[in-house]
């Protein structure tokens, strides 16, 4: 990547945290739901990240997403459960500024035959705090919507203290647009 790139990169981040922070200050933040979600398993391919490194512009996420579609792995992901494409957070090191694993995958009905180069994960059962993202350009939104969550982290208003056990993130037929989607993340609380 390009200085050039990793400046406008950068600048595309600290506007996005801005505008949340603003939006705090102008109290246009809604409050989350809570659910008691089930247990469940995807596989996928996965990777050690932390967001220091994400933010800094040598993550792997965008390469892990760029690894799924040119690898096809949602096509040779067997019994799946639905077509909704997953991203599990696991193996938390500490909390949100520790490295976590990040999978991408799908939500199988069972995970017995995982596939040379994927694994298999399962998502535990318990409350989680559900936060919808606004609709619009992924990259945009994911930023926006996890800025979210760690200032009503921070603020308490989750519903819960985050586990760091497991959260996760749906990409349902909300978010077949590149540039126009929504999606569900869901946070694991104790």
């Amino acid at each position: 990547m390009k200085p050039t790139s990793r400046k406008a990169g950068a600048r595309g981040i600290i506007l996005a945290i801005l505008l949340v922070f603003a939006s705090f200050a102008w109290g246009g933040m809604a409050q989350t739901k809570t659910v008691d979600q089930k247990e469940f398993t995807i596989i996928g391919i996965s990777a050690r990240t932390n967001n220091a490194q994400e933010a800094a512009g040598n993550g792997v996420i965008a390469k892990q997403w760029d690894k799924f579609y040119k690898g096809g792995i949602l096509e040779r992901t067997p019994n799946k459960s639905d077509p909704a494409i997953y991203v599990v957070y696991s193996d938390y090191a500490s909390d949100r500024n520790g490295d976590y694993t990040y999978i991408i995958g799908a939500k199988v009905t069972d995970a017995s035959a995982v596939p040379a180069g994927m694994v298999a994960k399962t998502v535990f059962a318990g409350k989680y705090a559900v936060i919808s993202s606004e609709q619009g350009p992924i990259p945009k939104i994911i930023v926006d919507a996890w800025q979210r969550i760690w200032g009503l982290d921070d603020q308490s208003q989750l519903g819960g203290k985050r586990a760091y056990k497991t959260d996760f993130e749906v990409y349902d037929q909300r978010a077949r647009s590149p540039q126009d989607s929504q999606i569900d993340i869901y946070i694991g609380l104790k």
